[in-house]
């Protein structure tokens, strides 16, 4: 059978790949039932929608050609890239990695860097205007998570905050 719209058939894979990998982790929680969720329900009943939402994309790019069903053009390295070291970085500059002696530098410092790094990955690259928006997210994330929802973050690092 022949593939009418590339884009959708691989969009459906994903879908299905990713749908199909939360509902087969799922089980390794406790499930439990509609009425008493466990922490394994949610993931398992929201992989497997996304992965039947994926088999029907999938049978549709196989059966319905669209207008934009040329093939997928070659992969986008540089925001692949950026975007996950972007995450990293987060992840490294939030929690601190205590093996290899990096400290927490808590989530003002670790939005800054994730929004920096993210914006690499984009065609054109304004200080300023990431600059600004670093500190939006930022201020908003700290309003959000540390005021508003009372989380125990650490907010700057510890050798400016004491």
């Amino acid at each position: 059978m022949r593939i009418k719209s590339q884009k959708d058939f691989w969009a459906g894979v994903l879908y299905v790949v990713v749908g199909g990998g939360f509902a087969l982790g799922a089980p390794s929680y406790t499930i439990g039932t509609a009425a008493r969720m466990g922490p394994g329900y949610f993931p398992l009943v929201v992989g497997i929608l996304l992965a039947m939402l994926g088999l029907v994309i999938v049978l549709r790019a196989l059966v319905i050609q669209t207008p934009d069903g040329e093939p997928v053009g070659p992969w986008a390295w540089r925001p692949l890239v950026f975007i996950i070291l972007a995450n990293f970085l987060f992840g490294i500059l939030l929690g601190g990695v205590p093996a290899l002696g990096i400290p927490p530098m808590g989530v003002i410092v670790a939005i800054v860097a994730l929004t920096l790094v993210s914006a690499l990955a984009g065609s054109e690259f304004r200080l300023r205007e990431v600059a600004l928006l670093a500190a939006v997210l930022a201020i908003g994330s700290w309003a959000v998570f540390v005021r508003g929802l009372n989380l125990q973050l650490q907010v700057w690092p510890g050798f400016i905050a004491g």
